[in-house]
């Protein structure tokens, strides 16, 4: 786990349009680092209690989970064993920058993603108690079900994750996936679990719930395991259960599972590199200044006299003259006007941390596959860790201000017995005007890694509709297959699965010459 140091002090910037603010947390971005060896690949946890923002229960809080305060969830962050960095607050989503990785608070929906040695899972009954007593969501009394109390009742709840690549580093209910399907199984009745691709090979377990998730009744006896199935064939289509979903019409995510980065695309994510950038940028911005400034103090000497600024000849010299940077040096430090830092410089250009990340996010590319020539108002928080280390949170409102905020979220373990990078978003490809694939070579080519996995989970209306399900169904089939062209990488695997409510692609590429990074298996219970 990256190292951290905890203090009390934060600071909050608004933005004038008011569409979001972001709140650093400045203690626990001190002495963060990333020296040893990572466990990149991600814990994912949804947690819907609702089917959308707009249908929530009577009895929650008209603001659903939005009404939670930070420092509650500060608390059961606590119990997964990271901290909070920053926050961004929209209207429709609370974008948290984690120590590992990120989190996002809709009304309606949590989604909870943890590496390292996180322990995700400990967290879940808290999170459905917090849903409960804080924000009001209808629930019942749970004694001795997980030591709470209280528990809300879930929509639904989506847990995934791809094979670790230190899998007996993990801690708590990680240890294997067996042991986190017995963990959500005390919690939940009638989960599903699966195990998705090859088990000799690259793979990703799911497990979900039926819609209108049923809380597991305390000491049930003799409770059979639920099994996991395994899925890989070429092509699966088997439909899990016959319940009407109602999802909303764009709900869909989008997520890239990359190993093996190209080393001079991971050198990008380190301090060192971020650093030279930087300077670069400023001498660069110093350099432009002093070009433009005899112009512009040109203009100011040949101005006309006025009696308010009548100058005489001792006191005007020409720009041969005056040196206007005689008194400055190449420390930014000393462009710097201390007492007016907080009014004059971003919340996010006031850390190191996210102040590289920042650069990184711009340098990359990443900041250009949702950029803000088309979205104006999106936001990213971006922190580079010590040495080295990436993650990023991006808020994507809508361009006409309509529709729902979205998100983008990525991840970055650079070093080369570990490298992993991770990008997951939730915005709608018929809001980016682009097609799936176009994102995904967009990334791919950010990072070149060696070898990559796609999941895209698409909503495909209510099951009872079979003229929606067979629209639905030939819409997906065409994306499918346009998913499978990615310049310079073979598609090693496909799996294609339909869910309650769901489609679900999972793909697998490898580089046309790839041929290292032998696969970590590891695990000895599914």
């Amino acid at each position: 786990m990256r190292s951290r140091k905890l203090a009390l002090r934060r600071r909050r910037v608004t933005q004038t349009n008011g569409t979001s603010h972001l709140t650093i947390n400045h203690g626990a971005t001190v002495d963060l680092d990333s020296s040893n060896a990572f466990e990149g690949p991600e814990k994912l946890l949804e947690v819907w209690f609702s089917v959308s923002a707009s249908t929530l229960p009577v009895t929650s809080s008209p603001l659903g989970l939005k009404i939670i305060p930070t420092e509650t969830w500060k608390e059961m962050l606590d119990l997964v064993n990271c901290r909070v960095l920053s926050v961004i607050e929209s209207e429709d989503v609370d974008a948290y920058l984690l120590s590992e990785s990120s989190m996002f608070v809709f009304p309606h929906k949590l989604i909870l993603k943890t590496c390292g040695t996180t322990t995700l899972l400990c967290g879940l009954p808290r999170i459905l108690e917090i849903a409960a007593t804080v924000a009001g969501f209808p629930h019942t009394l749970a004694k001795d079900n997980a030591s709470i109390g209280t528990a809300a009742h879930p929509y639904r709840v989506f847990y995934s994750r791809k094979n670790f690549l230190f899998p007996d580093r993990q801690r708590g209910p990680h240890r294997s996936w067996r042991d986190e399907v017995k963990t959500l199984d005390r919690l939940f009745l009638g989960g599903s679990a699966y195990v998705i691709g090859k088990l000799n090979g690259e793979h990703w377990y799911l497990y979900l719930t039926e819609p209108n998730t049923m809380l597991t009744p305390p000491s049930t006896p003799e409770r059979r395991e639920t099994e996991t199935k395994v899925l890989d064939l070429p092509i699966s289509r088997a439909s899990v259960s016959a319940c009407s979903a109602g999802y909303e019409d764009d709900d869909e995510t989008l997520e890239l599972l990359m190993t093996d980065l190209d080393p001079q695309c991971a050198e990008q994510f380190s301090i060192d590199h971020a650093s030279a950038v930087a300077e670069g940028r400023f001498y660069d911005r110093v350099h432009e200044a002093r070009v433009v400034a005899p112009q512009a103090l040109g203009i100011v000497v040949d101005m006309p006299t006025t009696a308010s600024n009548t100058m005489t000849s001792a006191h005007l010299r020409t720009i041969d003259e005056v040196d206007v940077f005689s008194n400055t040096s190449s420390d930014p430090n000393d462009l710097i006007c201390f007492e007016c830092e907080q009014e004059t410089y971003p919340e996010e250009l006031t850390t190191e941390g996210h102040t590289l990340g920042t650069v990184v996010s711009e340098s990359s590319g990443l900041a250009d596959v949702y950029p803000v020539s088309k979205y104006p108002d999106a936001r990213i928080d971006a922190y580079l860790f010590t040495p080295c280390g990436f993650s990023a949170n991006g808020v994507i409102p809508t361009p006409n201000g309509l529709d729902a905020t979205h998100y983008f979220t990525v991840h970055v373990t650079p070093e080369p017995n570990c490298s992993y990078a991770s990008f997951e978003t939730n915005v709608p490809s018929k809001q980016t005007g682009r097609e799936t694939n176009d994102i995904i070579k967009q990334v791919v080519s950010i990072f070149k890694p060696g070898r990559f996995s796609v999941t895209l989970f698409e909503g495909n209306g209510s099951v009872d509709d079979e003229y929606s399900r067979t629209n639905n169904g030939h819409h997906m089939a065409k994306k499918d297959a346009r998913m499978d062209t990615i310049p310079g990488y073979r598609r090693v695997d496909r799996i294609v699965h339909d869910f309650d409510g769901y489609d679900l692609v999972f793909k697998y590429f490898e580089k046309l010459d790839y041929g290292g990074g032998g696969l970590r298996i590891g695990e000895k219970d599914f």
